[in-house]
């Protein structure tokens, strides 16, 4: 499945596309993001290894998985960073994830930037929320989602989570 990403109205965001195509991988969910454009003009974090937090501070790639027992977020940066956390309600119960994320492979042209990652899917998975957070040289932020359900970027909406999982 493939779908595009659209900014918040209060973030219209660059001159670029996001599209991300998701598939089911063994036990995992395979994700391709692709930012296409004038991908030139946007802040890409320095590689890196590993787990970290506040990668959403700058350009990041998000899906968010419901689940039966709450929700669990994934941060995957173009660095090569990622991050996972699990919540038990909205914005509630927050505390790091078990599972694992492959570690996000980046592939980039004169015109598009994409990243590759494969998640743990948890327990009683059922929808899916995807995001990405957008900085631009000057600093600019821009919010990039499926669904947009508040008047300012949160992709921890309840209604943020409108797909289904392949």
């Amino acid at each position: 499945m493939r779908v595009a990403l659209t900014p918040h109205a209060a973030t219209p965001g660059p001159d670029v596309t996001i599209t991300v195509q998701a598939a089911r991988h063994e036990q995992g969910l395979w994700l391709r993001y692709v930012v296409e454009g004038a991908v030139e003009g946007l802040a890409w974090p320095a590689p890196a290894e590993g787990r970290a937090d506040g990668l959403w501070r700058t350009t990041c790639m998000e899906v968010f998985v419901q689940t039966d027992d709450g929700y669990r977020e994934f941060n995957l940066s173009p660095s090569g960073q990622w991050a996972a956390y699990r919540f038990d309600g909205y914005r509630t119960g927050m505390a790091e994830a078990d599972g694992v994320i492959q570690a996000p492979l980046l592939d980039a042209g004169s015109d598009y930037v994409a990243l590759e990652a494969v998640i743990d899917l948890p327990p009683g998975a059922r929808a899916l929320g995807l995001s990405a957070v957008i900085e631009e040289r000057d600093g600019r932020i821009s919010y990039w989602a499926l669904a947009h359900a508040s008047d300012k970027p949160d992709f921890h909406h309840p209604s943020s989570f409108v797909l289904e999982i392949p």
